[in-house]
C-alpha cells in the first residue's frame, strides 16, 4: 500500500511541531539555556533540522528532524534493494547533569520504499537511580498510546523494547523498558494516530520525570558512577542502534546521528 504526498506532508508537519515542542520544553526544565537549530542539506536529497540545547542542567539534549529520499534504498539485499525511498522522523535524546534525572529516548518516522510505507520508532526510560514512580507514569502514558493501535500493543510492543535495547555483550537491558516497533503497515490514516500518540505521551510525560528529579542533591561519587554508566548508552548506539547506522547508510548528517552520545562519558 503506498503513501501519498499529502499524508507525507502530514507526518513531516507534525515530526516538525514534536521538535518544537520538545526543544521549548528542554529549555524550561534547563531554565536558561536556549535551543540551538541548524539546518541541514543532504546532496543526494532533502535534509533536516538538528536541535540542541546545553546547559547546567540540561547537559546536553537533542530533538533533530530528518526529511530523505533518494533512488536507492541502502538496503544490501531483498525486495526493497535499490527502490526509491522516502524517509523522515523526529529523534530526541536527553543527558542530564543530575544523576537522578533518568536519560530519555524517543523516536518515530515514515519510510516509503517502492510502493511500499511503515511506520516504526518507541520510546525507552534509562535512569542511573531507578524510581518506581517514575517508571509507572512512563509505562502508563505509552500503554494509553498502544490503545489506539491493538489491545496487545503495549505487552507487544513493550517486549519488543526489552529485546531490541539489549546490550548482548553486557547481558543487560538498557534501562527500564518503554516500547519499540517497527514495519507497522497497513492504513496510514489507522496507524498515524498511533504514531501521534507515542510521541504526543513522551512530550507530555518526560519533562515532568526531568523537573522532579533534575533539583535532587547527589554526591561527586554518584556523578562519577554516572559518567561511567553513560559508557554503556553510547556502547549500544555504537554497536547495535538500527537508526544510526540507517542514517549513516543514507549519508545523513554525522552531527545529527551522533546527537545521541552523552558530552561526557567514562569507562
Amino acid at each position: 500500500m503506498s503513501v501519498s504526498e499529502t499524508q507525507k506532508k502530514m507526518a513531516v508537519d507534525f515530526f516538525k511541531d514534536v521538535q518544537d515542542r520538545l526543544l521549548s520544553a528542554f529549555e524550561k526544565v534547563d531554565g536558561q539555556a536556549q535551543a540551538e537549530r541548524k539546518p541541514w542539506q543532504r546532496p543526494d536529497g532533502g535534509g533536516g533540522t538538528i536541535g540542541v540545547i546545553r546547559g547546567q542542567v540540561v547537559e546536553k539534549a537533542g530533538a533533530n528532524v530528518s526529511e530523505v529520499f533518494g533512488e536507492k534504498y541502502p538496503a544490501m539485499e531483498g525486495e526493497f534493494k535499490d527502490k526509491p525511498f522516502f524517509a523522515s522522523g523526529v529523534s530526541t535524546i536527553t543527558h542530564m547533569y543530575n544523576p537522578y534525572a533518568p536519560i530519555g529516548h524517543m523516536n518515530v518516522r515514515l519510510i516509503t520504499v517502492g510502493d511500499t510505507f511503515w511506520f516504526g520508532g518507541g520510546a525507552d526510560l534509562t535512569p542511573f537511580k531507578v524510581f518506581p514512580e517514575d517508571t509507572q507514569e512512563f509505562h502508563d502514558s505509552l500503554k494509553e498510546a498502544c490503545k489506539l493501535h491493538a489491545s496487545d500493543s503495549y505487552d507487544k510492543f513493550s517486549k519488543w523494547c526489552d529485546e531490541y535495547f539489549y546490550i548482548k555483550h553486557r547481558k543487560e537491558i538498557r534501562g527500564v523498558g518503554g516500547i519499540f516497533f517497527d514495519y507497522l503497515k497497513g492504513d496510514f490514516d489507522t496507524l498515524f494516530p498511533f504514531v501521534q500518540a507515542t510521541a504526543n505521551a513522551y512530550v507530555n510525560v518526560f519533562p515532568k520525570i526531568l523537573l522532579r528529579r533534575k533539583d535532587t542533591q547527589f554526591t561527586e561519587e554518584e556523578k562519577d558512577a554516572q559518567l561511567y554508566w553513560r559508557g554503556r548508552y553510547a556502547e549500544y548506539n555504537l554497536v547495535y542502534d538500527r537508526g544510526t547506522k540507517f542514517g549513516l547508510m543514507t549519508g545523513g548528517n554525522y552531527e545529527a546521528i551522533f546527537v545521541s552520545l552523552p558530552p561526557v562519558v567514562k569507562w
